[in-house]
């Protein structure tokens, strides 16, 4: 997902106060920070996904000389963390990985984290918001280092809307009758693709409505996934489909995109780092999509998140001082911002978590697609709406693999990952909270 690469399918969270048995989980503060000193440049293994990466890392070994950095390329997703979790498992875990925050709680309960308060906890609190901190600070001690924020945004084809007369909805019920309105002019035009079903934002958009997928009561989890905040998100999309107002062509494939680039659908539910995917994936549209915010359900500004990054330090890295320099410069250099975007073949548009890498990404960016509309800036604002206050539990991996198996049904998606969750954290050995 831009930030992330946009394969990857997860959206992110925590908060410190609801996760304090990670403590417990995760046992001590990691293995004994070692570093430069001896002479001799010490050498990082940095495995990620993400776009930029590698370049990344290269600048990075170009301006330091106590540190180098050897850079792997590692599968998104599901599939990433458990190629990490047997890395760790088998001795031979790279020193720094990127993860995303909705695999946090699980990764860092399950003991595969070192832990970042000694040398990274200052960092987290000097230089990131307050409300980003609870991504990477579970239990009371800092597992990870953000890279990004992902709010929610809307982005519409402002052709489509004036020639049917239509205003941009601030909340779901103008949405769906701006659908209406749209499709009763033109049946081969849908509000937006939102078939196949896709945990990541299904999650996002509960988020918004207030729902609370996660919590604990003393030390059990209490896992509320099927709660009337998300099914009522769940039964508004799954009505718009089965009414014919949103198309039922999955998220995620050729088809979407032949859909968006065609004029075929008049809006996109995207987050910050979707901006940048529009000049290559529709490159004939430019000047035809707008950004708007999410509508709400009650019209006062919210927004949920979908998708974003970390920076971790795997269970077992002898390097952790090392790991931590670089961890600091990725997240906090604009140097590394810059390196991240002029490497890239397509534009970024990821929000980055720090104030002074944003800078510099912004700068990096051209708004003429968007006629002009200051991307990062209305991304920012955007960010500054995320509802307060979810929680990613110490399951949801195996969560998310079930919901992407109920086709598309949100209501199924639903029902499907609260007995899964339930059941996922007493197989662990986990107190349950019903």
């Amino acid at each position: 997902m831009p930030c992330i690469a946009r394969t990857s399918r997860l959206a992110l969270v925590a908060s410190a106060a609801s996760l304090a048995l990670l403590v417990t989980a995760c046992g001590g503060s990691g293995s004994d920070a070692s570093g430069p000193g001896d002479g001799k440049p010490v050498t990082l293994t940095f495995w990620s996904a993400t776009a930029g990466a590698k370049e990344t890392a290269d600048a990075f070994n170009k301006t330091h000389t106590d540190i180098k950095v050897k850079f792997s390329m590692v599968p998104a997703g599901p599939e990433g963390v458990t190629k990490l979790s047997n890395a760790v498992k088998g001795g031979n875990a790279p020193d720094v990985a990127t993860m995303d925050y909705s695999a946090l709680p699980e990764y860092a309960s399950e003991g595969n984290l070192e832990n970042l308060t000694p040398s990274s906890g200052d960092l987290v609190k000097k230089e990131f918001p307050e409300a980003v901190q609870s991504l990477v600070n579970l239990g009371g001690s800092t597992w990870a280092v953000p890279f990004d924020v992902t709010p929610i945004q809307l982005f519409y084809r402002k052709d489509l809307f004036k020639k049917h007369g239509v205003d941009v909805p601030t909340t779901w019920a103008e949405y769906r009758t701006a659908a209406e309105k749209i499709h009763a002019g033109d049946p081969d035009v849908t509000i937006t693709n939102f078939g196949g079903g896709d945990p990541a934002l299904l999650s996002g958009l509960a988020w918004q409505a207030g729902a609370r997928w996660y919590g604990t009561n003393g030390d059990a989890w209490k896992v509320n996934i099927d709660d009337p905040a998300s099914r009522k998100v769940a039964a508004y999309w799954d009505d718009l489909l089965a009414d014919g107002l949103a198309s039922k062509t999955p998220l995620w494939g050729e088809g979407e995109n032949k859909e968006r680039a065609s004029g075929k659908v008049a809006t996109i539910i995207g987050a910050a780092w979707s901006a940048g995917n529009f000049p290559v994936s529709y490159p004939d549209a430019k000047g035809k999509w707008g950004i708007a915010p999410l509508p709400t359900w009650d019209g006062k500004a919210s927004t949920g998140m979908y998708g974003g990054t970390s920076y971790i330090v795997p269970k077992g890295s002898e390097h952790t001082e090392a790991a931590a320099e670089f961890i600091k410069w990725v997240t906090t250099d604009p140097a590394a911002m810059t390196a991240r975007l002029s490497s890239l073949k397509a534009p970024s548009s990821a929000l980055p978590a720090n104030e002074g890498m944003r800078a510099a990404a912004a700068k990096e960016f051209d708004n003429s697609y968007f006629g002009d509309q200051d991307v990062y800036a209305l991304a920012g604002e955007a960010a500054g709406t995320i509802v307060p206050g979810w929680t990613w539990g110490p399951v949801q991996q195996q969560v998310t693999s079930v919901q992407m198996a109920a086709g598309g049904d949100h209501t199924k998606m639903l029902s499907t990952g609260q007995a899964k969750g339930e059941t996922a954290v007493t197989d662990r050995g986990l107190k349950l909270d019903k």
